[in-house]
C-alpha cells in the first residue's frame, strides 16, 4: 500500500504508526516505510558511519539517500560518501547548497559559520534538505533518544509539521552499546575520524574532537549554546 499525504493523512499516520511500532524491530520499521510510502520515502545520511545506510538498504534496496554536501566537510566524510556509494545498494543523492562558500563569503561575509552558525546552517543544511525532500512523503533519519536532551522525545515514527512529511527513526530506541553492537556484527563502514576522537562529526569549521568519556555531541559548535544545526528540531 503506497499513499499521497496531505497533513491531516499524515499525522494521522504517523501517530497510529508511532503506537503500533514502538517496540518493533528498526527493520520491521523500515519495512512498514517502505511498504506505506514505495518510492516516497528516502533517507538521510551525514556520513559520520554507515550504519542506517547498511540498516535500510537491507530491507529496501536502492533507495535514494541524501547526503548534504555544505562545501565544508572533512575530507574523511567525503571519502566515506564516496566509499558508502560503491560498498552499498543505494542511489545517493549529493544536494548542495544555492550558494558556494565562496559566493556565500561574498554576499554574507567570511567566517559565517563563526559568527552566526544559525544562518550557516540554515542556508547550508536545512535549506537544501528542504529542497532536496520536496519529492517525498516520508523519510528516514538515524535520530537516538539518548544523543541529546533535545531528542528525548522522538517517536520511532513522526508527523515533521514544518516539513509536511512522515519522519521515520528505526533506532530511536537504541542505546550507543545496540549502535557498536549492530556496527561490530556487520561491519558496518565507519568514517575514520570516528576513531580519532570525533563521535559526532559535522561541518570542520565548527567541529572538534572531544575527550574520551565526554558527551559525543559535545564537539559540535564547542563553547556555545547550540547543540543543533536545524534539521531535527
Amino acid at each position: 500500500m503506497n499513499v499521497t499525504l496531505d497533513t491531516l493523512d499524515g499525522d494521522a499516520i504517523a501517530k497510529r504508526a508511532a503506537a503500533e511500532l514502538e517496540d518493533a524491530s528498526p527493520q520491521e520499521i523500515i519495512q512498514w516505510a517502505a511498504e506505506t510510502f514505495g518510492d516516497r520515502l528516502c533517507m538521510t545520511s551525514s556520513m559520520a558511519d554507515a550504519l542506517m545506510v547498511d540498516l535500510v538498504s537491507k530491507v529496501r534496496p536502492g533507495i535514494d539517500v541524501i547526503f548534504l554536501d555544505t562545501g565544508y566537510h572533512f575530507a574523511e566524510t567525503i571519502g566515506t560518501r564516496d566509499a558508502v556509494a560503491q560498498i552499498y545498494d543505494i542511489n545517493l543523492i549529493n544536494v548542495l547548497p544555492q550558494r558556494s562558500v565562496a559566493e556565500q563569503d561574498r554576499d554574507l561575509g567570511p567566517r559565517l559559520h563563526g559568527r552566526n552558525p544559525e544562518i550557516c546552517c540554515h542556508l547550508r543544511k536545512v535549506e537544501p534538505l528542504q529542497r532536496a525532500l520536496e519529492p517525498y512523503d516520508a523519510w528516514i533519519t538515524g535520530v537516538r533518544r539518548d544523543e541529546a536532551l533535545t531528542r528525548r522525545g522522538v517517536g520511532v515514527v513522526q508527523w515533521d509539521r514544518r516539513k509536511r512529511m512522515v519522519k521515520v527513526n528505526p533506532i530511536a530506541r537504541w542505546s550507543r552499546e545496540d549502535v557498536d553492537t549492530y556496527m561490530e556484527e556487520n561491519g558496518v563502514l565507519v568514517n575514520p575520524l570516528q576513531y580519532d576522537g570525533y563521535p559526532s562529526i559535522g561541518c570542520a569549521p565548527c567541529t572538534q574532537a572531544v575527550d574520551p568519556g565526554d558527551d559525543p555531541r559535545s564537539g559540535r559548535w564547542a563553547g556555545s549554546a547550540k547543540t543543533e544545526c536545524g534539521i531535527h528540531l
